[in-house]
This record gives C-alpha cells, structure tokens and sequence, in this order.
C-alpha cells in the first residue's frame, strides 16, 4: 500500500555510493587466478550490475550446487572487502556523504545486488547507514536486477509509489530495472560515461546540475 506523498530516493551502493567497481574487478581478477580462469576483456561486461550467483555461474559453470556458488562468492568478496578497507574513505563517490545528509528528510532506500556483508560493511564503515531507512539487497528478492522487483520492494518499505520514486544508479541492468518499476532515474558516470535512458547524468553529487533537477521533481510531485 502507498501512504506516503513527496519524493522517496532510492540508491544502489557499487557505483553510487561507493566506487567500488574498480577493486572489484582485481577481487575477480586474483580470485580467478587462483583456478587458472582468465576472462580477459569481457570482465566487466561480465561482472558489472549482476547479482553474485550470476557471476560466479559465470566463470564457473552453470552446475554448481547452491552450495559451491555461495562458497565461491563469500571467498571473493572477502577478498574484495580486504582491498576495499585501508581505502573506504576516499573510495567514496565524492559528495554522497553531504547530498544524504542534505537531504536526510526524505525517505531514503538503498537496493542494490550486493552481497549482505558488503552493504553491512561499506555503510557501517562508513556511517552513513543512518541515512537509509530501508535496505533491500539481492538476497531479500527472488529475481535481480534488470528485473524491477528490488526497486519495486523499496518503493513499498517506504510507503511510496513508485512514480515518486527517484533512483540512483551506474550500471545498465540497474538503469533497465528503475526504469521498469516506472522510477525516475538519476546515472551516476562512475562506470559508463554514456547512461541511455536515464533523466540527469551526472559525475558525481557535486554536480551543479542535481539540487536543481531535484527541486524541480518535488515541485512536480
């Protein structure tokens, strides 16, 4: 049921609030040295905007049991989090700290792939879990992105419709998935430089363009 009126943000994490695909892409690249598998130059079109099972599925071979897939995935993201600690702070998308807390009265959700213990330690961190009042992750849903389910379920924990809703994403299947739950899209350039179909490109939250693309979607609302 929608209850609530006004604009509810939603963000993804790899991206959006942290540029994290970079050491993301070297967990993959050591992780799979270690079995002799080399993606080469199809990685990131491979990796970026899916959900850990697919990956691992991937690289690995559509048999694996839940089991195997589940270990393989840990393993690489406690890899990825040991590169990611010593440089959290800095890997920060410049900005995001100050837009959420700028913008801390309105509902904010975060949905996003990634695996619970990274989302747990980018935004404890980081303390920047306080911003969000609702937290879907990959695991909370039955299909990843592109489907529009995960934005769907944020849309609903904050108690507003989806038309109201304003996404935050870097990635294309993320792009496809806001688009698909009818959200109103903001890219983040963090990953591609070119976003199709979203309604503000911006570099990062400094961008002067964001507050007053902002202001005119809640006067709209």
């Amino acid at each position: 049921m929608w209850l609530r009126a006004g604009m509810a943000m939603v963000f993804d994490l790899d991206g959006v609030i942290v540029n994290s695909n970079p050491l993301h892409t070297k967990a993959w690249i050591l992780y799979n040295r270690g079995f002799g598998i080399n993606v080469g130059d199809t990685l990131v079109e491979r990796m970026y905007g899916r959900r850990n099972d697919e990956i691992v599925r991937d690289f690995f071979g559509a048999d694996l049991s839940a089991e195997e897939v589940a270990a393989h995935g840990a393993a690489k993201e406690r890899l990825y989090r040991e590169l990611l600690k010593p440089v959290l702070a800095e890997a920060l998308v410049p900005g995001v700290r100050e837009f959420l807390g700028d913008h801390d009265e309105q509902p904010i959700g975060l949905a996003t792939n990634a695996e619970t213990a990274n989302v747990d330690f980018i935004l404890d961190g980081s303390g920047l879990r306080r911003y969000f009042r609702v937290i879907v992750d990959g695991h909370q849903v039955r299909n990843a992105k592109p489907h529009p389910e995960i934005y769907l379920r944020a849309a609903e924990l904050l108690s507003t419709k989806p038309c109201n809703c304003i996404v935050f994403e870097d990635s294309f299947s993320g792009i496809e998935a806001a688009r698909a739950a009818g959200m109103r899209v903001v890219g983040l350039q963090t990953t591609h430089d070119k976003l199709p179909g979203v309604d503000l490109a911006v570099v990062d939250f400094h961008s002067t363009s964001l507050e007053p693309w902002m202001k005119a979607q809640t006067a709209a609302t």
